[in-house]
């Protein structure tokens, strides 16, 4: 990796942060923004850019950083729910280009991350088996 890395900076301890939880493999440090209190980051330690780039080891070490982390979020703030997620490429808006899954809490009605722009049409079975076998082809 040739370009600075803020994450890895912060996984090194070069860079400040409000770090939660740490072990070998991950990390995790309370975002910069906090629309609703409590908006979690957990990073593998490693540089991956995104999810398709990592190995089970530390992909089995990161879920269960998730977790860890979702249960004590859910558990420390208000919330009626929470919302996980990890973007990969400017479309799905990844900011910074270190594997990231974000644990955001939630309340009823805040609309923020809308999944969809509105109501979307069904698909049928044929498409959608369509879908499966060339999912199965790339595995």
């Amino acid at each position: 990796m040739s370009d600075p890395c803020i994450f890895c900076d912060i996984a090194q301890g070069i860079v400040p942060a409000n770090i939660v939880y740490e072990d070998a493999a991950t990390l995790a440090f309370i975002d910069l923004r906090q629309f609703h209190p409590g908006h979690t980051l957990v990073i593998p330690r490693r540089h991956f850019a995104d999810v398709r780039e990592l190995d089970e080891w530390t992909g089995a070490a990161l879920m269960a950083t998730v977790a860890r982390i979702t249960t004590a979020v859910g558990k420390a703030f208000p919330n009626e729910g929470i919302s996980l997620w990890h973007s990969i490429g400017p479309a799905a808006f990844q900011e910074v280009p270190h594997l990231h899954v974000h644990i955001h809490p939630r309340r009823t009605d805040d609309n923020f991350l809308r999944v969809y722009p509105g109501e979307l049409p069904g698909s049928q079975p044929s498409e959608r088996d369509e879908y499966a076998a060339v999912l199965r082809h790339h595995l």
